[in-house]
């Protein structure tokens, strides 16, 4: 089934069930308000949305409405936990790569990871809102998986059987805050602003056979400023899975129902082609493409977002229809009006390779 958040100018919003297609939606009050209420009592709640899910598939929801994303919150507005993963090591490798540093050892069997700020999400067409260019806004297209409750301990294999919805991600980061930060051996803050995802949760069985083994076997579609920079496969390599991930956190300590596990920047690696490496698959943030103009030609030539930018963010399902619905939003400065709807789809360029 899927799941949205609607604004109803509360901190928490109103939980609706939404159609398979995305066309249509029904408010969920009947059986819970708010999405942490089914995350709290999954067994006896989550049948009776399904109920109601099947019935708007098959047009028998008597009070069902026209679904506009532009209306969402986060599926879950705030969270008991967000913690973000690095599972794709060919993002961390590339980084490093280019400012010359090897990768750790300990990297490749021990997940990186980091607890970000869960009391303020924003929604899929909800800007991102900067006090300055000069931080180096960037944008991060990641999946992310929200749990049921899981025991300290928890195995990987186990770990999976927590996995109650699925998410798509904007991860944005402020990258030239993020050396300072990182040099005090605190970790990321001032560097990670407010998390947008898209319009609905899902469930796992949504994605029939690409969630396998934990993983998004999809691609996610990414767009800046109309332009396709990024067609990224999640599921090949995806060096921890979300078992993996989950397993990562509840080593030492119990994970709460709501609690949301992040894959971290959706990563390809490149192939050698007469002597060069290229990445065909192209980007998921603008770092990752500094650091191939960094190690193919010396120096990074792309800038980071401006204000008035745009980002699109989706991913496809086996069907060719949009599993999650996008993430639409722009760039800008605080203190600017912030919309009251969401922005014209962007027209991307389909044709050619990420980046033609």
């Amino acid at each position: 089934m899927k799941l949205a958040t609607l604004k109803d100018g509360s901190r928490d919003g109103q939980l609706v069930v939404v159609s398979r297609d995305l066309s249509h939606a029904h408010y969920a009050t009947g059986i819970a308000h708010r999405l942490q209420q089914v995350l709290d009592d999954w067994a006896f709640l989550s049948p009776q949305l399904q109920d109601l899910y099947t019935q708007l598939n098959h047009g028998r929801a008597r009070h069902a409405f026209p679904f506009n994303p532009a209306q969402c919150m986060a599926p879950l507005p705030r969270a008991y936990q967000w913690a973000d993963g690095s599972a794709y090591l060919n993002h961390v490798e590339l980084v490093r790569q280019a400012r010359g540093a090897e990768v750790p050892a300990s990297f490749y069997t021990d997940p990186l990871m980091y607890q970000g700020g869960s009391d303020d999400f924003i929604g899929p067409c909800d800007d991102i809102v900067v006090p300055s260019e000069a931080m180096g806004i960037d944008f991060e297209a990641e999946l992310a998986v929200v749990t049921g409750d899981v025991k300290m301990g928890t195995g990987p294999e186990e770990a999976l059987d927590a996995v109650r919805l699925l998410m798509l991600v904007n991860d944005v980061s402020l990258r030239n805050l993020i050396p300072a930060e990182l040099a005090k051996g605190f970790g990321f803050f001032q560097s990670k602003p407010a998390t947008a995802f898209g319009p609905v949760a899902v469930t796992p069985d949504e994605l029939g056979p690409a969630w396998q083994d934990g993983r998004v076997n999809l691609a996610l579609h990414v767009a800046w400023n109309g332009r396709r920079v990024g067609l990224t496969d999640a599921g090949p390599d995806m060096s921890f899975h979300f078992g993996q991930l989950i397993a990562h956190i509840a080593k030492t300590r119990n994970v709460r129902a709501g609690a949301i596990v992040g894959s971290g920047t959706v990563s390809n690696p490149g192939v050698e082609k007469n002597g060069r490496m290229e990445w065909p698959r192209g980007y998921a943030c603008i770092a990752e493409k500094r650091s191939m103009e960094t190690i193919q030609d010396g120096a990074p030539k792309t800038e980071f977002m401006k204000f008035g930018d745009t980002v699109h963010i989706e991913v496809k399902g086996l069907d060719g229809k949009s599993l999650f619905g996008a993430i639409e939003q722009e760039v800008v400065q605080v203190g600017a009006t912030r919309r009251s709807s969401a922005p014209e789809p962007a027209a991307v360029a389909e044709e050619g390779g990420p980046e033609d």
